[in-house]
């Protein structure tokens, strides 16, 4: 059995959800009562792939709203809270959605092993990076020459190039794509030198040298809400990849010559029956969802459980071949721009 473990995207939008699932006393409380609210495994769901492979699978809501980020030891009792829960229920392979896998990663979650009386077992639970990686990187590959951009000519900046995915991404698009040049943006300098030495290539830049040089803009690290970006210096055309968390570039990139897609976003070749998308914005909520999730999934599928995604700086190309191929052959496809936003190629 696969595993899943999210959460909602806001407080209201949990209050809602706890409300149609019955959970009235919970759905009526402030935040504090809602920090204090165990996880819930609320659905089953069978799947099976393009292949005929069939599957069972599990959705833990976390009861983590991204309003408790500021709360160090809450944020960090939900997402052990929620993989305790997993484990005891006997799931062989658990994918981190959303913040959960953030803060499981930025607050180090590995030193808390000891929930109560379990010990958790790191071999059941993966973060997804591995899928999401190769996910955006074929995003890139496959809709940047649909507005007339192609990828071996491509100068590419990578925001959050220094975190798990952006690395990744990074290594693959130098060895794999072969792009024309990769711009290295993130916050801290050492860890950029580093990543560059280990690229044997890359530019280093600050974000507002990067964006104007760029043909297309992969968002690893989130888009600050407070940042002013003067859209009238970018590229035309420019494909913009939000592969972050949450997706919020539309609110940023609109304007003639700028295509802006959510990155990291899968859709299976049919219907699934589950409501766990139904807040996640998904167009198609029945067939899409997050790549993390999608990898729990394929893992089940090769009965592969292990720990596939962990740590930091740790998928190799390798790995990114694996869960691609696994990815095709099970009936996932990347999300692509939509028809009305391609152009021909001159």
């Amino acid at each position: 059995m696969f595993g899943l473990i999210g959460h909602s995207t806001s407080f209201d939008d949990a209050k809602q959800k706890a409300m149609d699932l019955g959970y009235d006393h919970i759905a009526k409380g402030d935040l504090d009562v809602w920090c204090s609210a165990p996880p819930q495994l609320v659905e089953h769901v069978n799947v099976v792939s393009a292949i005929g492979k069939k599957i069972e699978g599990a959705y833990i809501d976390s009861c983590f709203v991204p309003e408790m980020l500021g709360r160090f030891k809450t944020a960090r009792r939900k997402v052990l809270n929620a993989m305790e829960l997993a484990q005891k229920k006997g799931i062989n392979i658990t994918a981190l959605g959303g913040f959960t896998s953030i803060i499981f990663e930025n607050f180090n979650l590995l030193q808390n092993k000891q929930v109560r009386n379990t010990t958790l077992d790191w071999e059941r639970f993966t973060t997804g990076n591995t899928h999401t990686a190769w996910v955006i990187c074929r995003q890139l590959e496959l809709n940047a020459p649909l507005i007339g951009i192609n990828p071996k000519k491509a100068t590419v900046a990578v925001v959050g190039a220094t975190g798990d995915i952006g690395s990744a991404v990074c290594r693959w698009l130098v060895e794999r794509t072969g792009v024309k040049e990769v711009l290295l943006v993130a916050r801290q300098q050492q860890p950029l030198i580093e990543l560059q030495n280990s690229l044997n290539g890359g530019k280093i830049l600050p974000m507002e040298e990067a964006l104007p040089l760029a043909d297309v803009v992969i968002w690893v690290a989130s888009l600050p809400k407070n940042l002013e970006i003067d859209t009238s210096n970018l590229h035309k055309p420019c494909l913009m990849i939000d592969g972050g968390y949450p997706k919020n570039l539309n609110e940023k990139f609109n304007g003639l010559g700028i295509h802006v897609l959510k990155g990291g976003i899968v859709e299976f070749f049919a219907d699934i029956g589950w409501n766990m998308m139904e807040l996640a914005a998904m167009e198609k909520p029945q067939r899409q969802m997050f790549a993390c999730f999608a990898e729990a999934m394929l893992l089940e599928f090769e009965e592969c459980h292990t720990n596939f995604s962990w740590g930091r700086n740790n998928i190799t190309l390798e790995k990114m071949d694996f869960i691609g191929e696994a990815s095709l052959r099970h009936g996932f496809s990347v999300l692509g721009l939509k028809p009305n936003l391609q152009v021909a190629i001159a």
